[in-house]
């Protein structure tokens, strides 16, 4: 069985660009955000998305190669293997238009219920779309 992945354009504005001329790594955190975020809100159920919230708890990150002004870039994210209680290991890799990969990571998040803020154990339901 394969993962299913999720996909988003990015584009490269001014006010990415930083003092040497690229995509400050920064923005690439920013992005990592947004596409794990839009993934969860395209696949979860409306019921656990009113109800939780995801938040990053540790980032690694490989800047491969620079995207420049103008860039359209290609965000893609999958859900690593099974969660482990709150927590679980989304992959993400950015490519530009010739395919090659720009920025990879690997970030862990955890579950958080909105209302009391508190982590939350992911179960089988809530992550069944991510897995296949």
């Amino acid at each position: 069985m394969t993962t299913p992945s999720f996909t988003l354009e990015l584009t490269a504005l001014p006010e990415h660009i930083d003092e040497l001329g690229h995509v400050n790594n920064a923005v690439w955190v920013q992005w990592i955000q947004t596409v794990a975020t839009s993934h969860w809100y395209a696949m979860a159920d409306p019921a656990y998305r009113d109800a939780y919230v995801w938040v990053v708890i540790r980032h690694e990150i490989d800047y491969l190669r620079p995207a420049f002004e103008g860039d359209v870039v290609t965000g893609r994210t999958w859900v690593g293997d099974a969660p482990k209680g709150a927590r679980f290991d989304r992959f993400m890799e950015f490519t530009g238009k010739d395919g090659k990969t720009l920025v990879r990571a690997r970030t862990t998040w955890a579950m958080l219920d909105k209302e009391s803020g508190r982590p939350q154990r992911i179960t089988t339901e809530i992550v069944a779309p991510f897995l296949g």
